[in-house]
């Protein structure tokens, strides 16, 4: 896999771009808050539909325009594959793949992977539960792009139960919530109960699934830079059960959303399901959460991203595309030569960085460098 071409107009800080990748190896140079993290940003866009810095599409738009598009072009499989996305709101983004559009997030996704490293994600550990399950779920929907339209699903019936309860809770009656006597209607919430009991059983399996596999790689990884500390990973989910079938699976959200009935209706909030799960990392059995220093969790989220490069490479039969974004002045001398050591042959880099002191001679004799100024691309050096 190999991104030959990046296009997009009125993105972010871009009025518009146009450029064409020549090696396998790209250094984007510049000082802060000239516009290098939004090229990585729209690359990886492109292969997951979402950014860890936005919560709306709408965000990713140049100010005092109402629209953006960004493109690509792909070699997959020996073939190159256009991608293009139209973002427009109040209308739906419109995606295209070889110009046909497509309605299905999924077709769209499969085209293009990616793994994103950037010096935010070294706080993976520190962060909240929502930053490691949208960690999980960005890598999950990776390898597995329909995993992507099970999260919508799902997602999309527990806002209908949230707003169920919370029009029970808030004591009126629009006429979904309340049966005749003023009571919360049974039924109707155990239809939501069922359907979130199928759709959360489907998200936590493959979540259980994807995790049991990436730690086998991680492990191996951390134990190669740590040298004597051994990584573990496990699932923390809401049901209290462990990776089993899906049908199973669902069978415990369903008894367990039951059990916490009361407590949903008293609270008007939805208890129990995926999106209150985590994600625990241990070293030598320690939290490391709560015990690990920062050293020790820069060697995790290392450990992590570089067992992502491999398990979708393993899953897709090619490797994927590393987007490096200012990293290597966060890494102590040690996890810097891992990572460039890692990413020597066969993945196409991309590397933002302020300057190019973080690199050897060696590793940029074979690097494009291109400077970015204020949302433009300068000239690369010769």
């Amino acid at each position: 896999m190999f991104l030959k071409r990046l296009k997009f107009n009125n993105y972010r800080n871009y009025e518009s771009l146009d450029f064409e990748f020549s090696k396998n190896k790209t250094l984007f140079v510049g000082k802060n808050a000239q516009g290098k993290t939004n090229l990585l940003e729209a690359v990886y866009y492109l292969s997951a539909l979402n950014s860890a810095r936005i919560k709306k599409d709408k965000e990713l738009i140049k100010f005092g325009n109402e629209f953006c598009n960004i493109a690509a072009t792909v070699l997959k499989a020996d073939t190159d594959v256009e991608l293009e996305v139209l973002i427009n709101p109040p209308k739906n983004k419109v995606l295209k793949v070889n110009g046909l559009k497509k309605n299905k997030s999924r077709d769209f996704v499969r085209v293009l992977s990616t793994v994103s490293f950037a010096s935010s994600d070294l706080l993976l550990l520190r962060g909240e539960p929502t930053d490691r399950r949208k960690w999980l779920d960005n890598a999950i929907c990776q390898v597995y792009p329909a995993y992507l339209d099970k999260i919508n699903k799902y997602n999309k019936i527990r806002l209908q139960k949230a707003n169920f309860l919370s029009e029970f809770q808030g004591g009126y009656n629009t006429g979904k919530g309340f049966s005749a006597g003023g009571t919360l209607n049974e039924t109707m919430l155990d239809v939501f109960n069922t359907q979130l009991a199928n759709s959360s059983a489907n998200i936590m399996y493959l979540r259980m699934k994807f995790l049991e596999e990436l730690k086998k790689i991680a492990r191996a990884k951390h134990l190669s830079i740590s040298r004597e500390e051994e990584l573990n990973i496990e699932y923390e989910n809401t049901i209290g059960a462990q990776y089993s079938s899906v049908s199973e699976l669902g069978t415990f959200v369903y008894e367990k959303l039951n059990e916490m009935k009361a407590e949903e209706i008293r609270k008007g909030q939805c208890l129990i399901g995926p999106h209150r799960d985590d994600v625990g990392f241990f070293i030598n059995g320690l939290d490391a959460k709560r015990y690990a220093s920062q050293g020790q969790q820069r060697t995790i989220v290392l450990a992590l991203k570089l067992s992502e490069l491999d398990i979708i490479q393993e899953k897709i039969n090619e490797m994927p595309v590393l987007l490096l974004d200012d990293v290597l002045a966060e890494l102590d001398n040690v996890r810097q030569n891992y990572l460039l050591d890692t990413i020597k042959d066969g993945v196409q880099t991309i590397i933002t960085s302020v300057d190019t002191l973080a690199f050897d001679e060696n590793f940029l004799s074979d690097v494009e460098i291109v400077y970015v100024d204020k949302g433009e691309i300068k000239t690369p050096t010769k």
